[in-house]
């Protein structure tokens, strides 16, 4: 190959690495398998909506926002190496729309260690929220406050009897707290408390526990199958307990799974209605969903919706290159940020972000119903 030739393959080279750099590299491990399969494919599809249609329109400062997204099979062991891989490998500039309590605990010392910041972990766990974690954005309020708002909607109702079913792991035990801090509201006693193997899921010795005590209602704090199994076993115990369940099973494809067994369960939301237009956030999205060909959005949708918002205005405050500095320096200084009917707001001594919290029940036609 003569000069000429090699001058032009150079120039070649230096232009395609050019336009591979022209990408902003965004990071997200999360179980695209497994128990949670549903909610997560739903809330990243939600993500991509928002992510896709500015990207349409150049990007940020002309480069295109790309999602890595890596299935950790919802394990924790596998999403805190993919976490790594992402970050140790890919150089991603943040990390997205993580899934699951331990599992997200499971990265924060990589978060730590590389001066990355975490927007949306999908996961409502007090542990993100206080003390504070340096490099955590929530964008949804916690699961405590779900819960607690939950069983004061049932002794509003006058019902009394209340249970609680909770996997035995960081997520379940969070649950937990919110759940009889509510109980101790209405001066009550859970009649039941009883937890499972996250892991394992064994709900034979349980369900007969629930039905001998008479529970009226039972907060289940579980995710996805464990949830689907658990309302099973309970109805085959002859248990007609009210069941409510919280946000991280919020999704279309949950509500399909339950099949009969999801007609009057109750859902705790962390976003508004998805079919409440009054929210221009909402109305956004359903417009553009109905672009791509999508009749409507879940919640679980909405959830990543917002947290994409949230991921682009950083990105735009962090400057034409953005960095893990800048990004964790621009959502710090984010104040009243309104993502469509909604304000965010961020300082170094909170990361919260929102703290909207409501009830869906799951209707006769499989929707939730507010």
């Amino acid at each position: 190959m003569n000069r000429t030739s090699l001058w032009c393959l150079a120039i070649v080279i230096g232009t395609l690495s050019q336009v591979s750099q022209a990408q902003i590299l965004i990071g997200q491990t999360a179980g695209f398998t497994g128990a949670v399969a549903a909610g997560v494919n739903e809330t990243t599809l939600g993500a991509k909506l928002y992510l896709d249609a500015i990207n349409t329109q150049g990007g940020i400062g002309g480069q295109k926002i790309e999602l890595i997204s890596l299935d950790d099979k919802f394990e924790v062991k596998l999403a805190a190496e993919n976490a790594r891989k992402l970050i140790e490998e890919q150089n991603v500039v943040a990390m997205f729309l993580t899934r699951g309590t331990p599992h997200t605990e499971g990265i924060l010392p990589l978060l730590d260690k590389y001066g990355v910041p975490l927007i949306g972990p999908s996961t409502g766990a007090m542990v993100l929220h206080q003390p504070v974690k340096k490099h955590v954005f929530n964008v949804r309020a916690t699961y405590q406050r779900e819960a607690e708002r939950a069983v004061a909607h049932l002794s509003s109702m006058g019902i009394s009897r209340i249970g609680i079913v909770y996997a035995d792991d960081s997520f379940g035990i969070d649950g937990v707290v919110g759940a009889q801090k509510g109980l101790a509201n209405a001066r009550l006693q859970p009649v039941v408390l009883e937890k499972f193997n996250r892991t394992k899921p064994d709900f034979g010795p349980i369900a007969p526990k629930v039905y001998q005590s008479n529970a009226q209602a039972v907060i289940m704090v579980a995710s996805g199958q464990a949830v689907l199994d658990g309302v099973k076993a309970l109805r085959a115990a002859g248990s007609t307990a009210q069941i409510v369940t919280l946000s991280n099973n919020a999704s279309s494809g949950f509500v399909k799974s339950l099949g009969e067994n999801g007609r009057g369960l109750i859902v705790t939301q962390v976003f508004p209605s998805e079919r409440s237009i009054a929210y221009p956030m909402v109305k956004e999205a359903l417009e553009l969903a109905r672009a791509k060909g999508l009749a409507e959005v879940s919640p679980a949708m909405l959830e990543g919706f917002a947290a994409a918002k949230v991921l682009v205005e950083s990105l735009r405050r962090a400057g034409p290159k953005p960095t893990r500095e800048k990004i964790q320096s621009a959502l710090e200084g984010l104040r009243k940020l309104d993502i469509g009917g909604l304000e965010v707001s961020y300082s170094p001594q909170n990361h919260t972000g929102l703290d909207f919290a409501d009830l869906s029940i799951i209707g006769n036609d499989g929707k939730f119903k507010r």
